[in-house]
């Protein structure tokens, strides 16, 4: 069934399908959870952890998208090979969900290395940090998620380990302190960020290699899903793999997300494919729309254009109506809004665009104006 044959269906007579089923099993128990942003955001179950594992990839044949950073860790990856030396430190930026944690891994796995992952705020102390650089043998990886969330003591403390392969402590007190400097085997550090703006620019000009990961097309995430499919063992139509990387907002983890609450309808609606409608039906459910929004999403555009005439309005304010963390706003909410063109950043605060009112189907107050 083609999209046109969905909308079709949508809007004329219901089907006699598997889903009368589905809604009489389902809404009794409410499968759609309140806060149903969750299955699209970077929060994750113990479960969809697990599953993520097995559905990343561990070499760089086998990721998709991304090809200039792709391309360039090539060339990198294979001289120090060459030259049979670690691989210089490197940072990777970018909204969650892309594959910042997975290249790290995958880096490890070509460079035939060890990795020890860790985060910023896992790190509270400097002598956190010598425990784990230590323990690391030659051309090791240190992979350091959120590295921009690292306490300020902390991150002075790796700059000479990362420059010099050394750390300094001190020992004692008063007159009798000693600083001792302790030799370090060569290692290479992976930071990841969502927000490279907040690290400071002595830490991030001792990286060496520099990667910022944009969201994926279209393409891209139609081949991701369709691998995961695979790997998870369920067949899927062509149109079906499209539909659910449209609605992806872009971001592969929420891409394996979908597959998997897509897959759960098409098991109770014993199918043994997910087909396009399947796919279209259950999205629906999950209140994801056409272009990838969700609850959360549209509450978030049509409070700046209800509550604040469609802006410009400050953080502080957004976040206040919407009873919302601020970091969530910017980190989780905005990123996609803004590269879709849903949202502006001015000087003066955020301001919705013409196309997030022709998504919404509300009228701009420029067009009212004209109308009256």
């Amino acid at each position: 069934m083609n999209a046109q044959n969905y909308q079709q269906n949508k809007k004329g007579k219901k089907s006699a399908t598997s889903f009368e089923f589905i809604d009489k099993q389902i809404t009794s128990t409410n499968p759609i959870p309140e806060s149903i942003s969750l299955l699209s955001r970077g929060q994750e179950t113990e479960e969809d952890a697990v599953l993520n594992l097995s559905l990343r990839p561990t070499k760089l044949s086998e990721f998709i998208g991304q090809k200039d950073v792709i391309a360039n860790l090539k060339i990198c990856l294979a001289a120090a090979r060459q030259r049979k030396e670690p691989l210089e430190h490197i940072l990777l930026s970018g909204p969650p969900g892309l594959g910042k944690t997975c290249l790290a891994h995958i880096i490890a796995h070509e460079m035939h290395a060890k990795i020890t992952a860790t985060s910023g705020p896992a790190i509270e102390r400097a002598g956190d940090l010598i425990g784990i650089l230590t323990n690391l043998e030659k051309g090791d990886i240190l992979f350091i998620d959120e590295i921009h969330r690292l306490p300020k003591v902390v991150e002075e403390f790796i700059y000479p380990a990362m420059e010099n392969s050394e750390i300094d402590f001190v020992i004692d007190k008063g007159p009798y302190a000693k600083t001792i400097k302790f030799r370090l085997k060569p290692f290479t550090l992976v930071g990841a960020t969502t927000r490279s703006g907040l690290l400071s620019s002595p830490l991030r000009s001792r990286f060496g290699i520099f990667h910022h990961l944009d969201f994926y097309e279209v393409d891209d995430l139609t081949q991701i899903v369709k691998r995961s499919a695979k790997l998870l063992n369920i067949a899927i139509e062509e149109k079906a793999a499209e539909e659910i990387a449209r609605r992806s907002r872009g971001t592969p983890r929420i891409a394996n997300r979908l597959l998997r609450r897509v897959r759960d309808y098409a098991q109770v609606a014993n199918s043994l494919t997910i087909t396009f409608s399947i796919a279209c039906r259950s999205l629906d459910e999950l209140r994801i729309d056409q272009a990838g929004l969700d609850e959360m999403d549209r509450k978030v555009l049509r409070t700046i254009i209800e509550v604040f005439d469609g802006g410009p309005v400050g953080i502080e304010s957004l976040a206040a109506s919407l009873n919302e963390e601020e970091d969530t706003i910017v980190d989780v909410i905005e990123p996609y809004l803004l590269k879709a063109g849903y949202l502006k950043r001015t000087s003066r605060g955020r301001t919705v665009t013409k196309l997030a009112y022709e998504h919404l189907g509300l009228v701009s107050n420029e067009k009212q104006q004209e109308l009256f």
